[in-house]
């Protein structure tokens, strides 16, 4: 088999976790794909999409290492000089360009391309203190952003530039979720090292595992970004007797939203913190089940992060949207 098949039989709807950013030694990472599929398998993850800098998936390379249990993304890291973005979704040896820089039409025209072919282009790790890892690109020029990227070079989850990405993001959910177009948030481990993979990952709710259907939740912001396979969490507002779940949108009718955040998985001393356009708006213990209840007046999203005690994120979700 050259290739790995686009869709696994027999999984129906369903939330689903993977890794949308993974390197092995066909680029600079030090796992084999075989080694990679294995950690994927270990670690409880559905789906993985392998994206080499500037390089397509080769064949043969990916075709027998997925399997009936685990979905293989064809993709790729653009790496260019003022930044790096996922293409994800590829066809089978399709190559998206990267020899440009910001303000080139080439860019545009690669994006194109990508979606063309039914891909997916994320932004990657926006804010990366490295040379030509801070992305420079408008970043409403893609269809995600990559909020929480995992460390390259140790076995910390989260940094400064992820701070900076969220807190980007935060800033602008509203406008985007006011005209309906609210710009969904991804996490991957960028894996390069053993011991990386999954941490963190993204859960999508998809109508089936395949592709086009993994794809099209992360495009419609049906999805979480959990830290580690550990971490399960669910997220539901509801109103006027209507119930919606991340990245649906609630009619409120004007009446108040009950919001329930159930988790498990996370560690002791951990909180939640319901965001809205207001901000921070609330902040309780982290349980089995967590109640807050607000209005739709003023906001147009709610949405929940999930802090150890340390303060750094154990799990971020997409926005429940309100009208």
């Amino acid at each position: 088999m050259d290739y790995p098949p686009t869709r696994l039989p027999g999984r129906g709807p369903g939330w689903y976790r993977g890794d949308l950013h993974v390197h092995s030694v066909h680029s600079d990472g030090e796992l084999t794909p075989a080694e990679l599929a294995a950690a994927a398998r270990a670690a409880g993850l559905d789906f993985l999409a392998t994206t080499e800098h500037n390089s397509a998936a080769a064949p043969g390379v990916w075709g027998e290492v997925g399997g009936d249990d685990l979905l293989v993304v064809l993709g790729e890291e653009v790496t260019t000089g003022t930044g790096h973005w996922l293409a994800l979704g590829l066809a089978p040896g399709q190559l998206a360009d990267w020899r440009y820089r910001v303000g080139q039409a080439a860019f545009d025209e690669a994006l194109r391309e990508v979606r063309a072919a039914g891909g997916l282009c994320v932004a990657a790790h926006p804010h990366a203190p490295y040379p030509s890892g801070e992305l420079t690109y408008p970043l409403e020029s893609f269809d995600a952003v990559e909020v929480w990227n995992g460390q390259w070079a140790s076995d910390l989850p989260w940094n400064a530039d992820n701070e900076a990405a969220l807190a980007e993001w935060g800033r602008r959910l509203g406008a985007g979720a006011r005209t309906g177009r609210p710009q969904p948030a991804v996490g991957s481990s960028d894996t390069h090292l053993p011991g990386q993979l999954g941490i963190p990952h993204t859960v999508v709710h998809a109508e089936e595992l395949s592709v086009p259907a993994v794809l099209a939740a992360v495009r419609a912001g049906r999805s979480w970004i959990a830290g580690s396979a550990a971490v399960h969490l669910e997220f539901t507002a509801e109103a006027a007797g209507r119930t919606a779940g991340i990245g649906e949108r609630l009619a409120t009718g004007g009446r108040p939203v009950e919001l329930a955040v159930r988790l498990s998985g996370v560690p002791d001393g951990s909180t939640v913190h319901f965001r809205t356009e207001r901000g921070k708006e609330h902040r309780a213990p982290a349980d089995d089940l967590v109640r807050w209840s607000t209005d739709a007046e003023g906001t147009a999203f709610v949405r929940v992060e999930v802090r150890g005690p340390d303060g750094r994120a154990v799990a971020l979700t997409n926005p429940v949207l309100l009208d």
